[in-house]
Parts: C-alpha cells; structure tokens; sequence
C-alpha cells in the first residue's frame, strides 16, 4: 500500500464583492463544503478540463448572430405570407 504525504497548502487571496463571498458561503455551508473545498474543486477541474468547467458567455443567447440570422429568416418568410400560424404553447384559453 502506497505511502500518502500531505502536500504543501499556500494561501490564496483574492477579491471578491462581500455579498457574493456571502451568498457563497451560504451555499457551500448548505452543501457541507468550506470555501476553500469549493475553490479546491474549482480549481482541479480548471486544470482537469484545461477550460473553464462551466459556460461562460457574453449576453443572451437569443441576441447571438446565428439566432439573430433565423429570426430575419422567419420575419422575411411571414412578411412573404410563407408562414403557418400555431397556437402559443403554455397559454391556456380558459
């Protein structure tokens, strides 16, 4: 059985807003980890997946260039009378 040693800890400081480091360690605490286990496994996925492991994204999706692209496509097909009218799903008629 192999041997396990404890590896070095540093100290990491970095800035954040206090009410987010507050929301945060509610949540961490509501999940059983401490803040310092939470950015131990941001970290390690960080370097497992060489990327950032959650989407990260400039705005809404629906203002994205290949959305914006299918809307003037549809407007051009309704505006040519090309289109079918449907029933909005979800919305009831009571």
């Amino acid at each position: 059985m192999p041997i396990m040693t404890k590896k070095k800890a540093v100290t990491m400081t970095i800035r954040v807003d206090a009410d987010l480091k507050k929301q945060a360690e509610i949540l961490c605490n509501e999940m059983g980890l401490t803040m310092s286990a939470a950015y131990n496994v941001f970290l390690k996925a960080l370097i497992r997946e060489r990327a950032i492991p959650f989407k990260i994204s400039a705005g809404d999706s629906f203002y994205s260039e290949k959305n914006m692209q299918h809307l003037k496509a549809a407007v051009s097909r309704l505006n040519n009378k090309e289109g079918k009218k449907h029933e909005i799903i979800g919305e009831s008629n009571d």
